[in-house]
């Protein structure tokens, strides 16, 4: 395993962190991002205003397990604004959660946006999509 700081040396702007919002998550996410399920993600435009590192296309990260061990580095292909009620089953797919259905998506986000302060349908979301660069 690489070190966050042996890994910044290759990918100097890069930033360290764990999806989801729970040690469980972290890890399930990480795990499907290895695996090449999950290829996208997404988060509300109102967090990401707040972001000090504000993620850029071409951009890269260094994602950690629950321990926060490096596990891969992922680089952001695309970025774009949608509503929540606006995202699509083929974006939902990308994310690859549970069952990859739209309606998986919608439940499982609403109640991450909920814990996370904030949910309306209207909402607006940054819609990434990644690739993995590396496998650690």
């Amino acid at each position: 395993m690489c070190a966050v700081d042996e890994l910044k040396m290759k990918y100097p702007s890069a930033n360290a962190w764990q999806f989801g919002d729970s040690p469980e998550l972290a890890n399930e996410l990480a795990d499907l991002i290895i695996k090449g399920i999950k290829t996208a993600s997404c988060g509300s435009f109102a967090t990401y205003q707040q972001e000090e590192y504000a993620p850029r296309i071409g951009s890269y990260n260094i994602i950690l397990d629950s321990q926060d061990v490096p596990v891969c580095v992922i680089r952001l292909v695309s970025m774009r604004l949608v509503r929540f009620c606006d995202v699509t089953a083929d974006f939902a797919r990308k994310e690859g959660e549970g069952d990859l259905s739209l309606e998986y998506w919608q439940n499982e986000h609403q109640k991450f946006f909920t814990r996370e302060g904030y949910f309306s349908d209207e909402m607006e979301l940054i819609a990434e999509e990644f690739e993995v660069v590396e496998v650690l």
